[in-house]
């Protein structure tokens, strides 16, 4: 077989590889999408439920339900005013949720839109009811900058509130036996 024979030959054979490696990239970035729509409702602010679907907005934290933050001093329920801003904005006729991924809880992955376009998960740190988890920094910033929601006082990232409750002060069995013996518990 002659050089350039060869030279071809290889030449199409490594064009058949390259093809063949696209083809499986495609596929495996070509995950189904999955669309809900409906009356959603929130279970806390970056969580919504809709009938036995459980989904999770992508890219942002928002406060846990019970938690509280400060602002002007006083304590502010963070965490249920994220809730009711979340069920504001998924009240608008034609929200769409899509998704798919699924977290460790099973719950989909979702970027939800209202029926004018506009992208939920944004909107909720824009309005700082939410913070970045990875997707929304230029949106955060803008919520800081205006001092908008959870940027109006302070606040605990829900993620160390989560930490918090998951594993204890270290504190709380001594703390605990105090409050029985003084009547508080």
């Amino acid at each position: 077989m002659t050089l350039s024979l060869r030279l071809i030959r290889d030449g199409v054979t490594a064009f058949a590889l390259l093809a063949l490696v696209a083809l499986i990239v495609a596929k495996l970035n070509d995950a189904t999408k999955i669309e809900r729509s409906g009356a959603f409702h929130a279970a806390d602010g970056d969580s919504l439920t809709l009938g036995n679907d459980r989904l999770r907005l992508e890219g942002i934290d928002a406060p846990e339900l019970n938690q509280s933050c400060a602002r002007a001093g006083k304590a502010w329920a963070c965490g249920r005013a994220a809730r009711e801003a979340l069920q504001g904005m998924v009240l608008a006729s034609g929200t769409l949720c899509q998704g798919s991924r699924r977290d460790r809880y099973d719950r989909l992955l979702v970027i939800c839109r209202s029926g004018a376009g506009g992208d939920i998960n944004a909107a909720m740190v824009r309005r700082g009811m939410a913070i970045s988890y990875g997707g929304y920094a230029r949106e955060e910033a803008e919520a800081k900058a205006g001092k908008e929601g959870l940027w109006a006082g302070t606040f605990e990232r829900p993620r160390d509130v989560r930490d918090h409750a998951r594993h204890g002060s270290g504190f709380d069995g001594p703390l605990r036996f105090i409050r029985r013996i003084v009547g508080w518990e």
